[in-house]
């Protein structure tokens, strides 16, 4: 493997528990019945892109910014670093390898989490929601990453925790390591490898360590 690409939430920060509270908040303002599949369904996703699919005829830009004014709700819970994941980010950038961050999240917000872990110095490049004109699990994240670092798809490994993640990286032609942060293990089986956390991989990825 010749570069890694990193999804953010849920893969480096432990934010997905939290973004579910978001949603529900929102939902439980606006008197919306939902259940936990309309959450799942949005897990890894751009909110401008799920929006159409889980609440139709409300306008995406508006239901995402209604959702952000919950940021900062105390009853939230608290972001967390996923274990190993910083670690792991500073040994591909001390190796040389390139690296980059593929988010569905944007860019500001991916900004800050970096910063919050200490890795912002060493993640140049990031591929955000704003980027691209759809997002996960369409690969096109992926692919502009790849561009960007001037490497082959095949040569990448990426580090995901979402389903549509998952998508997004085996459809471009990418091996994939699931982090199972997010979703049973078992749901997660579509990747290359499952791993708990971060805590156990090194670089450089010679090989997929045995399951």
């Amino acid at each position: 493997m010749e570069a890694a690409l990193f999804d953010l939430d849920g893969t480096l920060v432990n934010t997905e528990v939290r973004s579910r509270a978001l949603w529900r908040m929102f939902l439980d303002d606006r008197g919306i019945t939902y259940d936990e599949t309309l959450l799942r369904r949005v897990m890894g996703r751009r909110g401008v892109d799920v929006v159409p699919e889980v609440l139709p005829g409300l306008d995406p830009e508006v239901v995402m910014e209604e959702i952000r004014s919950y940021y900062d709700h105390p009853d939230l819970p608290d972001i967390v670093p996923v274990p190993g994941a910083a670690e792991l980010v500073s040994r591909v950038a001390e190796q040389g390898a390139p690296l980059a961050l593929v988010t569905s999240a944007q860019r500001w917000w991916a900004v800050e989490r970096l910063t919050e872990i200490g890795v912002v110095e060493v993640v140049r490049t990031i591929v955000s929601a704003e980027d691209v004109t759809v997002g996960k699990p369409d690969p096109a994240g992926y692919l502009m990453a790849a561009d960007l670092l001037a490497v082959d798809p095949a040569t990448c490994v990426v580090f995901e925790d979402s389903l549509a993640g998952i998508a997004a990286a085996r459809a471009a032609g990418m091996t994939c390591v699931a982090v199972a942060t997010t979703h049973h293990p078992d749901e997660l089986s579509h990747a290359d490898l499952v791993i708990p956390d971060m805590s156990g991989i090194d670089w450089p990825l010679t090989e997929l360590p045995a399951v």
